[in-house]
């Protein structure tokens, strides 16, 4: 019986959103963003869905986003912000959020990492497809230092580039379960909201 499961997890394909030509996530999966510019990683993907975004944090951080930032990247009036008193809440309503799937991305900022067992259940209800929704959501999970969650599908780290006069940013892909590692430079002008460097 165990097999037959299996056989049919494997078996459910899922879409992906794609970030820039050649880096994508995949949907019905948590995926994990660390690195200084890790908020600005959220913002680049939730410029790539349609819908509300829910963005979940806790109440306690000082450095909470700034709408007039956002607007460089996604419109601010898309995201429901939430907040919890206590850490444990933050991925509780992550993942009642996945497992809803009325919005096509979760984002969690959090200042810790989180177990395995916990990341196992929030995949689980990412793969969740909703009634209003015909494709699964991204869970994305902001992360302290270098990042290191595990058993998230993807790992990303990025970080702002200072010797360009636009704003630019160097993007790596450190883990992913079917990609090897890479490494992307994405700059942002006035006229394009952010694409590969060439």
């Amino acid at each position: 019986m165990q097999i037959i499961l299996d056989k049919l997890h494997q078996s459910l394909t899922h879409n992906h959103i794609m970030l820039l030509e050649g880096i994508a996530l995949k949907q019905g999966r948590l995926h994990e963003c660390a690195g200084r510019a890790r908020r600005s990683f959220a913002l680049m993907l939730a410029a790539r869905t349609k819908g509300p975004v829910i963005w979940i944090s806790p109440s306690y951080i000082l450095d909470q986003l700034n709408p007039t930032g956002m607007r460089r990247f996604v419109d601010p009036g898309r995201f429901v912000f939430a907040t919890t008193q206590r850490k444990e809440d933050i991925l509780w309503s992550m993942e009642e959020a996945l497992r809803s799937a009325s919005v096509p991305l979760v984002i969690a900022d959090l200042q810790y990492f989180p177990s395995l067992t916990s990341v196992r259940r929030l995949h689980l209800a990412a793969e969740t497809r909703g009634t209003f929704s015909p494709s699964a959501p991204i869970g994305l999970l902001l992360t302290p230092d270098e990042g290191g969650a595990q058993g998230v599908e993807t790992r990303w780290k990025l970080q702002p580039n200072t010797k360009n006069s636009h704003l630019s940013w160097s993007l790596s892909r450190t883990k992913a379960r079917q990609a090897p590692p890479a490494t992307w430079q994405i700059v942002q002008t006035e006229k394009i909201p952010f694409q590969i460097a060439t």
